[in-house]
């Protein structure tokens, strides 16, 4: 499970920044929070980050994508020759100087300790530490290409390090060897899945949505749609009331030049007299292209145990949609791997208790602004200490946390 994550000089996060998913000793637990082993601390299934437009909350998860691509891709996708391309603070002294990332999580009982340090040049530093029953393990120490294997890296370690280039990751070349020690951490990351709000399918085939939602593009119809992640899709969007009542993939063919292949497309049955009410995926709605896009993701990241990364999770949902999104991995019930959610919003009903009880503790809420530098701040609401009593909604529209944008005389902007 994800604990912290630091990061330093990726876009508008100039300074070291902080984010975590450590419950708070300070608030009462409940069944939200999860225990496992490998740590005393207790975690957190799930976590908004708020914060006017432009104030850095999707950089906080672009950085977090950052990080994951770069153990995922470093080794095999990168230029060998191309240095290392990352997305320093746009002016001034940070444009040049390295950027920092790390992240402490739990896998398989173990805790770990993953950064890296970058320039424009190649991997300036690098370090994987281990916690085993308490018991501190230093993995890995890197220098630029000067690198210091722990005992349990061994001599397995050695080829891997000869292979590692000076603008890749030592975690990225180890999984493509096969180290047996590095699997369970580089496996953490490839789980994780990134979900940003600018994809958009523009037509409903499933060719041109790039394996995300079936298991094997090439399954015969039927079988497809025995699959579990099809079934639970389908249940989602009927759960969901949007007036879609199945959903069906069909074989097409398409002509290219003097050619003929095959693909499929994505056709969704709404609640009509006609039994023939079927549309593709290109007509429906934004709503229903938005939960057509998450779903699959969700529900794999409930299967795995991953952690699923999402900007701006109400995209042209219904505020009821988005808090059963949320329900789904605070609840044990249906979180039963400990799978974890991380999201953007501007939704603040999920802080508020418009719709009943207050679904996300105060240890879940995250802000974001810009300083009149333009970097940004990263802060928990625990950093307020609000009253129990107190109306968290109002208090942030009312701007007592921050992270609102102040705005002008929008009427007389116009004139």
């Amino acid at each position: 499970m994800f604990l912290e994550f630091r990061v330093e000089n990726h876009r508008s996060l100039r300074e070291e920044q902080a984010f975590s998913l450590v419950a708070s000793n300070r608030l009462r637990p409940d069944d939200r929070i999860r225990e496992v082993a490998g740590t005393d601390v207790k975690i957190l299934p799930a976590a908004v980050i708020y914060g006017g437009n432009a104030s850095g909350k999707s950089n906080v998860l672009s950085a977090m994508s950052y990080l994951r691509d770069a153990v995922v891709y470093s080794h095999r996708a990168w230029n060998p020759e191309g240095g290392v391309a990352r997305m320093a603070f746009a002016w001034g002294d940070a444009s040049n100087a390295d950027s920092l990332y790390e992240i402490t999580c739990v896998v398989e009982g173990t805790k770990y300790e993953y950064g890296f340090v970058v320039s424009d040049d190649c991997i300036e530093e690098e370090w994987i530490t281990a916690w085993r029953g308490g018991r501190e393990e230093h993995l890995l120490d890197r220098v630029k290409n000067q690198f210091t294997l722990g005992d349990r890296i061994g001599e397995q370690g050695k080829p891997i390090e000869e292979a590692t280039r000076e603008n890749a990751l030592f975690l990225s070349t180890a999984a493509q060897f096969g180290h047996s020690i590095l699997r369970p951490l580089y496996q953490f990351f490839s789980k994780m899945i990134i979900s940003d709000k600018s994809y958009n399918p523009m037509s409903g085939r499933l060719g041109s949505v790039p394996g995300f939602l079936f298991p094997s593009m090439s399954m015969p119809l039927p079988m497809a749609f025995e699959d579990g992640l099809a079934l639970k899709i389908r249940k989602l969007f009927v759960a969901a009331d949007i007036g879609v009542v199945d959903i069906k993939r069909e074989e097409i063919e398409l002509k290219v030049g003097s050619r003929v292949l095959k693909d499929y497309r994505v056709m969704f049955q709404h609640q009509a007299d006609d039994d023939n009410s079927w549309l593709e995926l290109a007509e429906e709605s934004a709503g229903t292209r938005t939960l057509f896009r998450l779903a699959p993701n969700i529900f794999r990241t409930l299967d795995t145990g991953g952690v699923l990364i999402v900007d701006e999770l109400e995209a042209s949902l219904h505020p009821l949609i988005g808090l059963k999104i949320l329900e789904l991995f605070n609840c044990p019930v249906t979180n039963r791997h400990n799978a974890q959610l991380i999201f953007t919003t501007h939704d603040t009903n999920l802080v508020g208790t418009t719709l009943g009880d207050p679904p996300l503790r105060r240890d879940q809420i995250w802000f974001t602004e810009k300083d009149t530098t333009g970097g940004t701040r990263l802060y928990p609401l625990t950093d307020y200490k609000p009253r129990n009593v107190e109306n968290l909604e109002r208090g942030y529209l009312q701007g007592r946390f921050g992270a609102i944008p102040f705005l002008g005389n929008l009427v007389s902007a116009t004139e």
